[in-house]
């Protein structure tokens, strides 16, 4: 059996030595589009995060039975037509919801504490001139008794309200299906939680019913001082509203998602001025040692249920 693993570099240090006990394997850091279809030629497995597989590549490569997709989300893989070509396709769920969990507060306490700002204070000398022993010309909130809305109360979206009300906060949420209302928490209407809210994190699925959904409009509504978190997909919030209210009015974001990434050479939050105000990592939230090793072992385990028939 020949495996080919697409784009490795993804995976970090993780190791992927487990994928030789099932036959010959390819590995490639990363993979081009003029790439993909050499590389997966006489494949009969391949390996892919990101790398897209269409139907033509599908039809050139004569021996391929199965498509691992090294991520939850599919939309990289033409499902119709590996479903008409009998290749399976199988992914992987669940490996990063902790990570994701933790990066979430992560960025959150990056911004409530205005931690940018303090570390500079010291690192620049500031502080080390200062008349006083401390420095409240920033000060920050504390969560309890602070309302946090989820946009997306899935496994990750409940994991972060458990947490969120451990600090005492007041859960509420906004199902962007409209049809997950049998929560614990209370649900809200997409405005009245953008209102009402302190904090706000997204953590939902980009389809038809995310995409764009909060626009300048939508952000505008958010009280001053409101921390809004997507740890989601880029493409739920419009980024050119984002970079233009940092400057506008003190609303402070964090984003780990961007709608293309890596991120475009001219992005508007390269201008922005109230560099305090905005947080972006580059789509990081799902990569801890521990969640990379569960998606490894994920796809070790498909190809292994595969094989087994």
């Amino acid at each position: 059996m020949k495996i080919v693993l697409l784009d490795t570099l993804t995976f970090g240090d993780t190791d992927l030595s487990g994928f030789s006990r099932f036959g010959e394997v390819g590995m490639y850091e990363t993979t081009a589009p003029s790439q993909t279809r050499e590389r997966i030629t006489n494949a009969n497995v391949i390996v892919t995060n990101k790398v897209v597989i269409d139907d033509a590549l599908m039809a050139h490569a004569k021996d391929l039975k199965l498509i691992c997709i090294a991520a939850t989300g599919m939309n990289n893989v033409d499902l119709e037509a590996a479903k008409r070509r009998g290749i399976e396709v199988k992914n992987v769920s669940g490996y990063s919801t902790d990570s994701v969990i933790q990066h979430t507060f992560s960025m959150l306490f990056y911004l409530v504490g205005h931690s940018r700002y303090y570390d500079d204070v010291v690192k620049s000398g500031v502080y080390a001139k200062s008349p006083i022993f401390t420095d409240v010309s920033r000060p920050f909130f504390e969560i309890k008794n602070k309302r946090w809305g989820i946009i997306g109360m899935g496994e990750i979206g409940r994991g972060v309200a458990r947490v969120a009300e451990a600090f005492g906060a007041e859960v509420v949420y906004h199902s962007t299906s409209g049809a997950n209302t049998a929560q614990l928490y209370e649900h809200l209407e997409l405005e009245t939680l953008l209102r009402t809210c302190h904090i706000i994190s997204i953590h939902a699925p980009l389809n038809e019913k995310t995409k764009n959904l909060l626009g300048c409009e939508q952000l505008l509504l958010c009280r001053q001082k409101a921390i809004v978190l997507n740890l989601g997909r880029g493409g739920i919030i419009d980024e050119e509203a984002v970079a233009r209210l940092v400057d506008e009015r003190e609303i402070y974001f964090g984003l780990d998602v961007l709608e293309k990434e890596p991120m475009r050479e001219d992005h508007p939050f390269l201008r922005v001025q109230n560099k305090e105000r905005l947080y972006v990592t580059p789509h990081i939230a799902w990569t801890s040692h521990e969640a990379r090793e569960k998606l490894i072992a994920g796809v070790l385990a498909n190809i292994a249920a595969f094989l087994k028939g």
